[in-house]
């Protein structure tokens, strides 16, 4: 049981060294640019400043309609490596929100909220928790979560406050400069660093999650699909440039909503998008794309009413280079737009089908990087 209370006036020593200490470890999460590092960094960060127990950094995953689910971005404890929940860990899998009712009351309220354990404890280092919101304006909400032997005084706590105020700015540029500006996908330039990932094997042996809590080694493998809007430049030409951009922007609504919350959705310009499906066979991820072609081509567009997109996808391999992938991918959509459109279809197929040869990977008219 917790029961809360207020943050104690003044239980730790002077905040002087606290706050110098806090000066150097946001001078270390600024020059971080890996996004899913940052918060690793933070929980890291903040466990040293305070010498408390435990530090978790944890986000809210899942679309606004739907169930949503707190995934562990950065969990540091005394004495342990710091952990986080892999990017690509299946919603089902996570704790919903209800889990946690402290977590999402200091969402709701924007203060921090500080609990005692009520009754016997086998673990005294964790009897006090103290959660502080994130505020963030761009990506996923979260909290950062303390753990200590001792309850925290508003002393020790300012410093850590303004390094979140920081960590959300700076969070907020982060995700800005990463993201389309009309879609809010993935822009182009992120695509590289993303792509060097998922072209990396996992291993089981080094796989770890927090203290606690049971999770599942996903599969290996990713998939990437190329996606281009059947005939916008007519859409543009008929209706204007701004309806064009509104289809646009519904493409990419379609896109979050067809695909799993760790799946890397991009828009690289024009109409032109990608996406990078983790894990599966090749018929799951045939069954991804297509039920996201559907989707589209369901979806009654305003003004428009039928709007379709042809999909090619192929494999990632770890010899792959970012264009090579690209340009296999690519090759699928120049033949669903030579078949007839509004069709998914895989390199892969193709080549065992004969209609192309495993070499047909030239990058075409678009230049990638």
């Amino acid at each position: 049981m917790l029961a809360k209370t207020a943050p104690h006036p003044s239980s730790h020593p002077t905040a002087q060294p606290v706050v110098e200490d806090a000066i150097s470890h946001l001078a270390a999460l600024t020059a971080q640019r890996d996004r899913e590092m940052l918060d690793v960094s933070l929980a890291q960060g903040v466990l040293e400043l305070l010498s408390v127990t435990s530090v978790g950094v944890y986000r809210l995953v899942g679309r606004d309609e739907e169930p949503r689910h707190w995934l562990c971005s950065g969990l540091a404890r005394r004495g342990q490596l710091t952990v986080s929940d892999p990017p690509w860990v299946d919603l089902e899998s996570l704790p919903p929100l209800a889990a946690y009712p402290m977590r999402a009351s200091v969402l709701d309220s924007r203060m921090l909220e500080q609990a005692e354990l009520s009754e016997e404890v086998s673990e005294p280092a964790l009897r006090h928790v103290t959660v502080l919101p994130l505020l963030v304006e761009v990506g996923l909400p979260g909290v950062l979560e303390v753990w200590s032997e001792k309850p925290l005084s508003l002393q020790a706590l300012r410093p850590i406050q303004t390094l979140l105020k920081v960590f959300g700015n700076f969070q907020n540029l982060l995700e800005s400069s990463q993201r389309d500006a009309l879609t809010g996908l993935l822009n182009r330039q992120t695509f590289d660093a993303t792509f060097l990932k998922a072209s990396m094997p996992v291993n089981a042996d080094t796989y770890q999650v927090p203290a606690g809590e049971r999770r599942a080694i996903p599969a290996t493998g990713y998939w990437l699909g190329v996606v281009d809007i059947d005939h916008f430049k007519k859409v543009n030409d008929g209706f204007g440039h701004l309806i064009g951009d509104e289809v646009l922007v519904l493409v990419a609504r379609i896109m979050r909503q067809s695909f799993r919350h760790y799946d890397r959705l991009y828009r690289f310009g024009g109409e032109e998008f990608v996406i990078l499906l983790r894990g599966g066979t090749e018929a799951d991820a045939m069954g991804a794309f297509e039920r996201f072609r559907k989707n589209v081509e369901s979806y009654p567009f305003p003004q428009i009413n039928r709007v379709t997109v042809s999909v090619g996808f192929t494999e990632i391999q770890h010899k792959d280079t970012p264009n090579v992938s690209f340009s296999r991918a690519d090759q699928g959509v120049y033949q669903a737009k030579h078949q007839g459109r509004n069709q998914v279809l895989c390199f892969e197929a193709l080549v065992r089908e004969g209609v192309l040869k495993s070499e047909d990977t030239h990058v075409g008219d678009v230049e990638l990087f």
